[in-house]
């Protein structure tokens, strides 16, 4: 007697399974359902698509350049501009100017941070170790896009880590253009109330200053340095910026030479 193997359920089938939303259905032999088993899956967050990874960091890229050039006043859409995206794309990336600001302000510090230690370690002359810094400072474009709460005449190095008025905020502008285009509405995207009080330090600035007075201390101390030069003078001196010029090797000769006659004001009259 032949028995046909079309009518008997076949292995793969007898223990198959499907699933229904988030739970695993188990199917017995012969169409019965053995069990149903609930699984549920981690949620990780998705990683950016390439092209979203790219534009970000044009964004910051541009941010960069746009900052260095004309101070963190300039506006959004001269960073869109620059980065060659709509500034609807940039404040997704960046919900507000004071965190794009806030990124490109602690990667800046964290820069000149490393500089100052790299001279503070390299060089044993104390006038050698401050130009040097001063020198990689001005030419990485880095003192330039110092955190603005730095950058006041006269304060002391205390009274930078707590801002107590309205210059060191960051500038906004055109929010609400920016939260139109983008729907109007959405929450983060431009039309954020703004902050109460002076803001807050920016991460690493403690370490920044603590490093440069180390330079300016032993620079005094060796009598190199006026003794009137204060650690907000070293920051002044790294964020003034040359003319801007259309030619970049006349542009870097004209900062070097800014520098060298900022230098020299710097350096005490009584040296030895």
């Amino acid at each position: 007697m032949h028995i046909q193997d079309s009518h008997l359920p076949s292995a793969a089938s007898a223990g198959s399974s499907h699933t229904a939303g988030d739970s695993v259905v188990i199917a017995a032999p012969f169409g019965g359902v053995a069990s149903k088993e609930s699984r549920t899956e981690p949620v990780r967050p998705a990683p950016l698509r390439v092209d979203a990874q790219r534009n970000l960091e044009h964004v910051v890229r541009a941010a960069r350049e746009v900052f260095g050039e004309s101070g963190y006043g300039a506006p959004m859409e001269d960073v869109a501009r620059r980065a060659r995206v709509g500034v609807g794309t940039v404040y997704r990336r960046f919900h507000s100017k004071e965190i794009l600001v806030g990124r490109i302000a602690d990667e800046e510090t964290a820069r000149l941070t490393e500089q100052a230690r790299v001279a503070l370690k390299q060089e044993d002359e104390p006038w050698a170790a401050l130009s040097r810094f001063l020198k990689t400072a001005v030419a990485s474009g880095s003192g330039r896009l110092l955190p603005p709460q730095l950058l006041r005449v006269g304060a002391a190095p205390e009274s930078l880590l707590s801002p107590e008025d309205e210059s060191a905020r960051v500038p906004q502008q055109r929010r609400v253009r920016a939260a139109s285009e983008l729907g109007g509405g959405e929450a983060g995207f431009g039309n954020e109330a703004p902050q109460e009080g002076p803001p807050p330090a920016r991460p690493g600035v403690e370490s920044l200053l603590d490093v440069v007075g180390q330079l300016v201390d032993r620079a005094r101390a060796a009598g190199e340095l006026r003794t009137d030069v204060t650690v907000s003078d070293i920051l002044l001196v790294m964020a003034t910026p040359a003319p801007s010029l259309p030619d970049a090797g006349r542009q870097e000769a004209a900062s070097a030479r800014l520098l060298d006659i900022l230098l020299d004001g710097l350096r005490s009259r009584t040296r030895n």
